[in-house]
Formats: structure tokens, sequence, C-alpha cells
């Protein structure tokens, strides 16, 4: 599907968060395009029944791929669409009978209660960018309230579908550096398979640390689309503790928004469901892992992410915890050498607040085959969130232990 290589460059994370990212959206057909409720979506799925739709809701999902036909499903069971045609393409707009066809097609959905997005195109190289900048510029002025979609390569893509020149970090900074003063997107969207066939690829840090900082730089959020299934050797199908993994470490770094590839497609095993719609143990595990993410993200989403620490292992791409960090832990973590393609162990902590004043912070075991116990130590008296039923409860001191399940996460704050 894709050509890889293996990622050996170090990067490190640099700055604060610009701007704190929009807490809800504006009413279809008006104002600016919002996140809203944090971003669960898929990609490759069925077509919107109201079976589909049904297990969608029921498995934590809140944005569905639907044609205009199928608006009316996602809006019967209270989720949002991402509209789909051929028509949202920058060709359109250089022959006048598709364009008339397009401001139609813009005009009878933009005020359609489910509509949230439309899908441009995948992995896009640099030379495509220019139309693609055009096609987003019309459709923000059509309508400004809905998302324009576009997706990104990840780091292991080669020059040649980058559209850029260079080491791996030289080229796709170019690449992003490009696709955010050229596209002006309202969401910075990616996709990244780190389980492979064989032990864990090394490079997903590091393009989650290019994507975060890309996206506060162009003051937008970001997508992070992640591995769900296997589609050749190379790439396995995950465990619901590695799905737990690629999910809490994607909110660590300041996501708003998690995608699963693939919901169901020919050709692919695992998945989120069989052709026949019967969930997978994915599905089963993303029960609870969606609804986490969307509960942590909220809390997230009026603060800036502010850096993102390691602790024990540091792939490429990570920066280690300092010893005077204001959230550390007690003990701290021994070091340990990391030797892809092994899995990465440690934790990582995500800083969230105003700039230079961290209040909250996400933890999470790197290791998805064991448990974590740790305690946190924090500049003030603690409070940790129950992503289950979105309460705080407080710890009444610095000091907080908490368990941590394989590859999960706690959302932890200074008290108000």
């Amino acid at each position: 599907m894709r050509t890889w290589l293996i990622i050996v460059l170090p990067f490190v994370v640099q700055g604060l968060a610009q701007a704190a990212l929009a807490a809800e959206p504006g009413p279809s057909g008006t104002g600016d395009w919002r996140v809203g409720t944090p971003i669960v979506t898929y990609w490759a799925g069925p077509a919107m029944t109201d079976a589909v739709a049904r297990q969608m809701a029921e498995g934590g999902f809140n944005l569905v791929w639907c044609a205009e036909k199928e608006l009316d499903v996602a809006q019967r069971h209270g989720l949002r669409a991402q509209l789909r045609d051929g028509l949202l393409s920058p060709a359109a707009l250089g022959d006048p009978a598709r364009r008339e066809k397009l401001d139609a097609l813009i005009d009878r959905v933009r005020n359609h209660p489910a509509l949230y997005s439309y899908y441009i195109t995948d992995e896009p190289s640099a030379a495509e960018f220019p139309g693609l900048g055009k096609l987003v510029a019309y459709l923000r002025q059509r309508d400004p309230a809905h998302l324009a979609y576009i997706n990104l390569f990840p780091t292991y893509a080669n020059n040649q579908q980058l559209g850029t020149t260079g080491d791996t970090v030289t080229a796709y900074r170019e690449h992003l550096r490009q696709y955010v003063e050229v596209v002006k997107p309202s969401l910075v969207s990616y996709d990244h398979y780190q389980l492979a066939g064989t032990g864990d690829l090394d490079g997903y840090f590091l393009n989650l640390a290019m994507i975060r900082r890309a996206a506060q730089g162009a003051g937008v959020p970001f997508l992070n689309i992640v591995q769900a299934c296997s589609w050749t050797p190379a790439r396995r199908v995950p465990t619901g503790d590695e799905m737990r993994y690629l999910v809490y470490t994607t909110l660590a770094y300041g996501a708003q928004g998690i995608s699963y590839y693939v919901y169901c497609h020919p050709g692919h095993t695992g998945a989120i469901a069989l052709p026949d719609g019967t969930p997978t143990p994915i599905y089963h595990a993303l029960k609870t892992i969606n609804r986490e993410f969307a509960a942590i993200a909220k809390e997230l989403q009026p603060l800036g992410s502010l850096v993102v620490y390691h602790a024990g292992m540091t792939p490429p791409g990570t920066v280690p915890l300092p010893s005077n960090a204001p959230f550390r832990l007690d003990p701290p973590l021994p070091v340990l050498t990391y030797q892809p393609p092994e899995r990465v162990r440690g934790v990582l902590l995500g800083y969230f607040g105003e700039p230079n004043q961290p209040s909250h912070v996400v933890v999470v075991n790197l290791d998805y085959k064991t448990e974590l116990v740790l305690t946190l130590t924090g500049p003030g008296n603690l409070e940790t969130f129950d992503a289950a039923d979105g309460n705080w409860s407080t710890a009444g001191s610095r000091r907080v232990e908490m368990r941590l399940q394989r590859g999960g996460g706690k959302l932890v704050r200074v008290s108000e």
C-alpha cells in the first residue's frame, strides 16, 4: 500500500501552544467551523444504513462517512457526517459545468443538521497543494461552518510521494510547511501505522511530534489515523491493549481527533467489523476507549498543549522528562535503552494549560503488555479525571498513586 523506511533521526519538540482549541461549533450553516465534540471516526466503512449507524453510535463513533442520500441516516442516530462526493475536487473549479453542480451540492447540504465536513482527498503530494488550497478557500467562502477534510502522508512516505526533498525530518517538515501555508487547513490530519508484522516501527512519536508542532504553528487542531487492521504481512492486527496505547498517546500529544484504519474493507483482516457487520474484538475494545478519548479531549479542548515528555525509553522525536519538571514521577523511572523494533516502555506525560502554566497532565503507560503502578507529584494538590463518568476526584495532596492499564492513561490536574 505504501513505501516506508525505518526512521532513525532524532527530533526535538519545541515551543508552546499558540492558541487554545475552540470549544463548540457554531450552528450549521453559520460562522466558522469548530471542532465541537472531539472527533472519533474511521476510514473505509460500509454504506451508511440504520443498522451500521446504530452500531457506530453504540461503538462510541461520532463522525461517519456518508453520501448525500445518507445524511438523514446519520441524523437519525445523532451522528455527524463527512460528505463524500466526486464533485469535491479541485478539477471542479476549472470546469464551469462541474462548478455549477458543486455549488448546487453545497447549497443542498450546507444546512443539513448532520453535516460536519467535506471529504477532499487522501495523501496528496505537495504538487497538489495549490489546487487543494483553492478548493479549500472556495468551500470556506461558500460554507465556512463545515470542515474541508484532507489527510496527509506519514513520515515514512518517500520524497516522491511527499513532493519534497531531503532526509526524513527535512522532507517531512517541508511537506507540512507547504501544506499549512498553501492549503491553510482548519485541521491537520495524517496517518501512521506503527505496528509491524514483527515488532514496532520507530517513527511513531517523531511523526506525532512533527504534526503537533505544525498544527500549533497554524493554530489548528490535529487528528491521528491509527492502525486497526492488517492488510499485508508487514502489518499485524492490533490487540485491544495496543489500540488503547495508540489512542492515549495521541491524546497526550494534544490531538482533538482519532480515526481508525479501517472499519471494514475487502483485503483487510482484523478491523472493527467483519464484512457481514459482525463486531470484532477491536470494536468491543473501542466501545470504551472511544468514549474515554472524547471525554478527555473535551476536558483538554480549552487548554494549550504545552510540552510532551517521555520517561524510561526515549525513541526518536521524544524529549526526556526533566528531573525538575512540574509534574514528575516519584520515584523516577530508570532510563532504558530503546532498540527498535522492540515496543517502547516507560511513561509519557503530556502537559496542558496556559502558556508557561501547566495545570493538567495526561500520563500514559507506554507498555501495552504490562500494567503499571506509579506515583505522580505535581505543583499543587491534585485531582484525577474519571473518563467513564466525567467526574473529578481529589487526591488531597500533591501526590497521587495510579494504576495504569496496559497502554492506558489518566488525566490529572491541579485543584482549582
